[in-house]
């Protein structure tokens, strides 16, 4: 049931950010993040980057495994959902990821989200 809940959310968030057009606005130079999370005990990691309301992460997952996960933002005054999808070594597959971004101040924005491959994170990025 959760985990229905959770892809329902993810594909309502994805749909909008899909068919939402690029925001003239959109900033050129890239804004780097980390992210730590955990997935069934074991800790992950990632670092990422988004421009033009796409982005890019890199990640490590449980039992070494490590991917790609291209995503795409909707970009809002202060908050920027996102949803992705990317590929995971050590027979881990296709992951699908979902989350948010929030602007904390001029320079620093947070996140969370979710990967199915490494689990619930929290992000902490840079905006230049």
């Amino acid at each position: 049931m959760k985990t229905a809940l959770i892809k329902t959310l993810i594909a309502s968030v994805g749909f909008l950010t899909l068919s939402s057009p690029l925001c003239a606005s959109a900033q050129l130079i890239p804004q780097p993040w980390v992210s730590v999370g955990s997935n069934e005990g074991d800790v992950t990691y990632s670092v990422g980057a988004r421009a033009l309301d796409l982005g890019a992460e890199l990640g490590f997952g449980p039992d070494g495994s490590t991917g790609v996960d291209v995503l795409k933002f909707l970009s809002l005054p202060f908050v920027s959902p996102y949803v992705g999808l990317g590929y995971y070594s050590e027979d881990k597959g296709v992951a699908f990821s979902g989350g948010v971004q929030v602007r904390a101040s001029d320079n620093f924005f947070v996140g969370g989200g979710y990967n199915s491959v490494r689990g619930f994170n929290g992000q902490l990025g840079i905006s230049f």
